[in-house]
């Protein structure tokens, strides 16, 4: 309403963001979580077997059933490039998305597999897989022209070059499913349709498997934060990572073309006005001194560029719970989240670390209550 109004009575909307309140409200519950092991840039959770996949940098490692908090993973795969997304198929294959080599497949009928273009052009760093069914991978590209770890970019030069692609693995045959997103970064298959979240629409999108380019439903919008990868969750349900915040300065800057431009070729891509997995740690970044700390105490609501966030989405992809690490906590930059071994296993890349809590053992439509 406050938009509508915005555009009704003015020239320019207003920098505004919504609020994080009912289901939203912060909580300290990502600070509390059980530290599972710390390393470098965790990312791209998956159940592989009874294992827990996910990356680091340019490896692909695996900690096993009943690992005591701590304890190294076992490496699996190492790479030449950053693995930027992994999927895990009914039949145990695993999609490993790699940053400007496109994607491979590793184990089953597909083992080997390189698809290194999508519809003819080049697959570089894919941001989300997800197996429809065993031959059919789908594959969310962020950016025309910024790769995964240029997202900060991205969204500063306001791009919407995302698309999202159906690939049959047995032909490497490719149908655009659609076009023209802004950062396309999580998917999940629901039946027919297949979910998709778009970072900087701050949104979740609803797309027909079976269709071409087709207008998607907007599932969910107006978050509070940038959406990024989606798993499945139990009783139906699923998980939404929240990977960086919203603002009104961030807001301001996306209106003020000129100078942002001017920002992204003259500072230092750390000292951005611009959203970011990590904040708080150098008297060069854009917010500073009364705006976030009082005697020298890092203030829990004091305006920030990185939060912790993860959302629990009931069986009509509606939030009914969610996990904070606020603006004086440490386990920002939430990237990617998984159920395994009656828990759940959140990577905050923000902070170098995976973390765990229990599974609520009410439905995610009780816990709301």
């Amino acid at each position: 309403m406050s938009g509508l109004l915005a555009r009704l009575f003015s020239r320019r909307e207003a920098a505004t963001v919504p609020s994080m309140d009912g289901v939203l409200r912060p909580n300290t519950l990502l600070d509390q979580a059980s530290p599972l092991v710390a390393l470098p840039e965790p990312d791209n959770l998956v159940q592989f077997g009874s294992n827990l996949a996910f990356s680091s940098g340019n490896d692909v490692l695996v900690l096993v059933p009943d690992s005591p908090a701590g304890s190294p993973p076992e490496l699996f795969r190492r790479f030449e490039s950053r693995v930027t997304a992994l999927a895990v198929s009914s039949q145990s294959v695993l999609a490993v998305g790699l940053d400007g080599k496109g994607i491979g497949l590793i184990g089953g009928a597909y083992d080997g597999l390189a698809l290194d273009q999508i519809g003819g052009v080049p697959a570089k760093g894919p941001t989300a897989l997800a197996f429809a069914d065993a031959d059919t991978l789908i594959v969310c590209i962020g950016s025309a022209q910024n790769g995964p770890d240029e997202w900060q970019r991205d969204l500063m030069e306001m791009r919407a070059t995302g698309s999202v692609w159906k690939v049959d693995l047995r032909s490497k045959a490719a149908t655009m499913l659609a076009s023209g997103l802004a950062f396309p970064n999580g998917v999940l298959i629901r039946g027919n349709r297949v979910v998709v979240s778009e970072s900087w629409r701050h949104r979740l999108l609803g797309l027909d498997l079976a269709a071409v380019k087709a207008v998607p439903d907007i599932i969910l919008e107006d978050l509070p934060g940038y959406p990024g990868r989606l798993s499945e969750g139990r009783d139906g349900g699923a998980w939404l990572a929240v990977f960086a915040p919203r603002s009104q300065l961030i807001e301001f800057a996306l209106r003020e073309r000129a100078y942002c431009l001017r920002m992204l070729r003259e500072i230092p891509k750390e000292y951005w006005i611009a959203p970011t997995l990590r904040s708080g740690r150098s008297f060069r970044e854009p917010m500073q001194g009364g705006a976030v700390r009082v005697h020298g105490i890092y203030k829990p609501w004091a305006p920030t560029r990185s939060y912790g966030l993860a959302v629990q989405l009931d069986t009509d992809l509606l939030p009914v719970r969610s996990f904070h690490s606020r603006a004086d906590g440490s386990r920002h930059g939430i990237v990617s989240i998984c159920e395994w071994q009656d828990r759940v296993v959140f990577a905050s890349r923000g902070d170098d670390l995976l973390c765990t809590l229990p599974l609520d053992p009410h439905s995610p439509r009780d816990a709301a209550r």
